[in-house]
């Protein structure tokens, strides 16, 4: 009920501001439409690629060898060609572009290559994407236009791990946080104040040319009906906002209404521990959810249920027996076969320890909030007692191993970038499954498709006969946008998504004024 209030009060307000025309003037205020005000949830800490900036590819600062084309196949971007394996997998060869400069003026070269992935590899360097690149064992420069990657073992989604932004190897060899945003990308960083707004300019020199929105300006605001009220106030030129609030804008004046499907998860973690390590607990909770009813009433239907970590959007991977039903006599049959029973309270308990946990969701996220609530109501009703802690990401990270978290998190683009790191021995969850690690061992490392399919489908039936998780749906990602500019083209979004990185502006340089 806390956030109905807000919602009421955008609808009237845009209400009472008429819903004629198709066009109004930019948040910018600018003539010609060049310049472009979006507003975004989360800050960046760093703009840094090897410090997790831009991870998915859409960065605007830089550049990748290859990006990801609207399908979520890979092309080639600061490399000449498609990458290209070696017969056994466990190289692959890049031909790089000749007409590329960093937006210092400088020209870019395979060094540069070299000098970031080894950067990467380097344990001194402290990247916080070493992790992600658990395969890759070295990378050498061939030749003038050529560097090859070599790899522990093959690795099929390698490719995709290229979208990697590229640093000028002048700015490395000291620390990370040193390092200046400077790349290769359609943008340059002008200014940042740091909790308020950062903005960018168009690269005139960009080898795919300058962009036609020559300014782009992002302000953070974190909570979700601040951003709709100042949206609405004429603030901005577009954001993400959750389905309910999006849908206040359905007849404003020159604004569009953009709806994303997503490999976007939303999740609760269950650490180890007396409670939520417990076997019994965690399948119990996976049956106690009501997933539909949390898409259809949390979600306006804006999302799909789902029990894996394979969404529909990889639908040539999911296997679809793999799933929980929401059985709330199963769930209290599983209790009280492992010894939890309910207390006067209601609460069950076991060994004199209550059924008693913590689940954090970021404040401020309407969506997380609202999930949080449903799923500690769905676990109250089979006597598990959720005890609900809306914190800051600062106040949460440190907690990630104790407590519980309504998780968000997922990728279009091959299920081992989404899988492996959160559910293979080790993960920050501490869940261990050795069946689950031998499929995703499998589905890493083979390379025909039809194998690596069925690695993935073995790997889903793993995960339900012991879950580690309780995954809830996927989410839409729903987005306001003004109709001043043409170029927009429909993508399947990532997790990470908005002004930065991927949404309605992920290719933005190819956008032009109407």
């Amino acid at each position: 009920m806390r956030s109905l209030l807000p919602v009421l009060v955008v609808a009237a307000l845009l209400a009472a501001a008429g819903c004629t025309g198709t066009t109004t003037p930019s948040a910018e205020g600018t003539s010609d439409n060049s310049a472009l005000v979006l507003a975004d949830p989360m800050e960046p800490t760093t703009l840094n690629p090897l410090l997790g900036y831009g991870r998915e590819g859409v960065s605007k600062l830089y550049d990748g060898l290859v990006e990801h084309r609207a399908d979520g196949s890979v092309r080639p971007q600061l490399a000449v060609d498609a990458p290209t394996p070696a017969a056994d997998g466990l190289s692959w060869t890049v031909a790089l572009r000749e007409d590329v400069k960093f937006t210092d003026g400088t020209s870019f070269g395979p060094e540069d290559v070299v000098a970031t992935y080894r950067a990467l590899l380097d344990p001194a360097s402290g990247s916080t994407e070493r992790a992600a690149f658990a395969e890759l064992a070295g990378v050498e420069q061939l030749d003038p236009r050529t560097v090859r990657f070599t790899l522990a073992r093959p690795w099929a989604a390698f490719p995709h791990t290229l979208v990697l932004g590229i640093l000028p190897s002048e700015a490395l060899g000291g620390p990370l946080r040193d390092v200046r945003p400077v790349g290769t990308g359609p943008y340059k960083l002008v200014e940042w104040r740091k909790g308020d707004r950062m903005v960018l300019e168009a690269n005139a020199s960009y080898f795919g040319g300058e962009p036609k929105v020559r300014k782009l300006t992002v302000v953070f605001v974190p909570d979700d009906n601040t951003r709709a009220q100042r949206m609405q106030a004429g603030e901005f030129d577009g954001t993400a906002l959750p389905p309910r609030l999006a849908a206040s804008f359905s007849n404003a004046n020159g604004m569009r209404l953009i709806t994303h499907r997503s490999a976007d998860l939303r999740a609760v973690t269950l650490p180890g521990g007396a409670v939520t390590g417990d076997s019994a607990i965690r399948m119990a909770l996976n049956h106690a959810v009501n997933r539909k009813g949390m898409v259809d009433n949390l979600l306006g239907g804006h999302g799909a249920v789902v029990s894996t970590p394979v969404p529909d959007t990889l639908p040539e991977f999911v296997e679809t027996g793999a799933r929980f039903a929401y059985d709330k006599a199963l769930a209290e049959l599983l209790l009280d076969q492992a010894g939890w029973v309910r207390g006067a309270d209601g609460v069950r308990a076991r060994d004199g320890v209550a059924a008693r946990f913590t689940l954090m969701y970021p404040i401020g996220d309407v969506v997380r909030a609202d999930l949080a609530t449903a799923f500690a109501a769905d676990a109250k009703a089979v006597g598990l007692d959720v005890q609900l802690a809306g914190l800051s990401w600062e106040a949460l990270t440190p907690r990630l191993g104790v407590d519980a978290l309504l998780h968000g998190g997922g990728t279009p683009f091959d299920p081992d970038l989404m899988t492996y790191q959160p559910l293979h021995t080790p993960n920050p969850w501490g869940y261990s499954n050795p069946q689950v690690d031998a499929a995703l061992d499998a589905g890493r490392s083979l390379l025909d498709p039809a194998q690596r399919a069925a690695a993935y489908k073995q790997f889903q039936r793993a995960y339900v006969a012991s879950p580690g998780m309780v995954v809830l749906a996927s989410v839409r990602h729903t987005y306001v946008v003004r109709e001043n500019w043409n170029g927009y083209q429909e993508v399947v979004d990532p997790h990470a998504h908005g002004a930065l990185s991927w949404g309605p502006w992920w290719n933005l340089e190819k956008w032009t004024p109407r």
